[in-house]
């Protein structure tokens, strides 16, 4: 053992120099390089990880080391045998799902937060975390175009929570709470939550973790016909038909930007539905949210004066690492008498003074991450004008792709592009009429057939794409058709990415239908 190793290993014998800062600093400095290096070669790498189930257990020791070892192995083993098992989410060529997308004040942001290692649960406990974190969300409220209602200034309020999933989860136990303190908690088992066939599996989850009876989720059916939005005529039906019954309609989630296609549910016109029943209306922008700073999108989010909270993942597209979600609510007091529980050992004058914000009462758990740090120097290092032309340059990649999938007729645009995600599929060569000797005169049972071939053939197709790691993609299915996601929102893709993703389409195309 050399030196240095000895060196290192007589460090840490002795707990009082786990954090030595002249060993920081090395260590620190040797993974700021390992990271900048694998950023610089990140488009060498496939993009979805091509190991097996259980690949790293042959290669990790059964137990845990007795002595120390040195950072130098540790690195060595995270290049040659963690790596190999990432998806490289960060890649140019990631299209799949909706990216974690980051930056150089995100990540720095994230090391700052977790170097300082404070525990921002109530303002007495970190106050500089609690006020940085309301005055980040008062600033992209206005970014935003949000009402004064939304605002500390107009006694709304926003919060940082680690997901969209947590941020719907509170709200639905805020407007549950709000709703049993009417009728009574015995009527728990009359509650109805309402969403699309196209809102997130979040919001069902987030209400059986309330209480909601699995049997009180209404999935409202969208159709190609109004471009996969929850229909307002069919939630105005669906509430009464629920009330008829006896039952108690308290929530409903409207999304911009859904998940499989980005469709954008009309939230004005939900909104005076929802009004006639005093339903909790809940906007999940996850996604899409982030596009809305730019004026040319604000417009998706018209009636949101109107809705009792409004969301979105600051980590998904405004270059802020993971986790970091927004919300916002018009009345905190809701989501404080639901959620929060003062013992003893708490309790401080501040907090007894009223003044200040303890954010612990916002969410779930009691500990919080300083997440605020990281957004603020998002915003500061790059500008509100230079992230919305960011934003728009991700929206301009994606019609340039759209484009190339409209000039190659084997392939079908399926509906039309929002945003920065393009839905295709590719489509065979054999033209319905030809089928007909295969199943007889049904042209329902023909157009059935014809689509299961379709859906068979682009599910080949994804797998082909991903299996090569030339591009990562993901699929969905929409009324029965199986579609390819393409979404641009990493932030190390160009131009020539797309292109490169295109051409790689295209080859597994030749290779399944020559």
């Amino acid at each position: 053992m050399n030196s240095i190793q000895n060196d290192i290993q007589e460090k840490f014998a002795s707990p009082s120099n786990l954090l030595d800062p002249e060993e920081f600093k090395r260590q620190g400095h040797m993974i700021i390089d390992f990271l900048a290096d694998y950023y610089k070669n990140i488009h060498k790498y496939p993009v979805r990880s091509q190991v097996k189930p259980g690949y790293l257990k042959n290669r990790l020791p059964e137990s845990a080391p007795n002595d120390a070892e040195p950072i130098e192995s540790i690195l060595k083993d995270i290049q040659n045998d963690i790596i190999p098992g990432l998806t490289h989410w960060q890649s140019p060529r990631y299209f799949a799902y909706f990216p974690f997308s980051t930056s150089i004040a995100g990540f720095l942001g994230e090391m700052l937060s977790a170097g300082l290692c404070v525990n921002a649960f109530s303002w007495i406990t970190s106050p500089a975390a609690t006020e940085l974190e309301s005055i980040v969300m008062n600033w992209l409220g206005k970014m935003l175009s949000l009402p004064e209602s939304f605002l500390f200034s107009g006694n709304g309020g926003g919060v940082l929570q680690g997901t969209a999933s947590e941020a719907i989860l509170c709200t639905i136990i805020a407007a549950r709470d709000r709703m049993l303190n009417k009728i009574g908690r015995a009527n728990i088992c009359k509650l109805v939550v309402y969403g699309s066939d196209q809102t997130h599996s979040c919001v069902q989850k987030g209400a059986h973790i309330a209480g909601i009876h699995p049997k009180n989720f209404r999935a409202i059916a969208t159709s190609k016909s109004n471009a996969f939005s929850l229909p307002v005529e069919s939630l105005r039906s669906t509430i009464l038909a629920d009330i008829e019954a006896g039952l108690v309609p308290f929530f409903l989630c409207a999304t911009v930007g859904t998940t499989t296609s980005t469709a954008v549910d009309p939230v004005g016109l939900l909104c005076h539905v929802a009004k006639d029943y005093n339903i909790w209306v809940h906007v999940d922008a996850a996604y899409a949210g982030s596009a809305c700073i730019c004026p040319e999108f604000r417009h998706f989010i018209d009636g949101v004066e109107n809705v009792d909270s409004f969301s979105f993942n600051a980590h998904k597209w405004l270059f802020t690492n993971f986790d970091c979600c927004c919300l916002w609510v018009r009345d905190p007091s809701a989501l404080i008498k639901a959620l929060s529980i003062s013992p003893e050992y708490l309790k401080n004058k501040e907090t007894e003074s009223k003044q200040v914000v303890d954010y612990k009462d916002w969410q779930i758990g009691l500990s919080r991450r300083f997440r605020a740090l990281k957004l603020w120097l998002v915003l500061r290092s790059y500008g509100v004008a230079n992230i919305r032309n960011f934003l728009r340059s991700h929206v301009r990649l994606a019609k340039h792709f759209e484009g190339l999938v409209a000039k190659d007729k084997r392939f079908e645009i399926v509906v039309p592009r929002t945003f920065s995600m393009v839905c295709f599929r590719l489509l065979p060569p054999i033209p319905l009429v030809e089928m007909t000797s295969d199943v007889g005169d049904s042209r329902d049972q023909i157009v059935t057939i014809h689509e299961a071939r379709v859906n068979e053939l682009n599910m080949k197709l994804l797998e082909s794409i991903n299996d090569s790691g030339e591009a990562s993609l993901t699929h969905g299915v929409l009324g029965g058709v199986y579609i390819i996601r393409f979404v641009v929102a990493a932030t190390l893709t160009e131009e020539r990415h797309v292109n490169m993703a295109w051409k790689a389409v295209q080859g597994h195309a030749d290779a399944l239908v020559p």
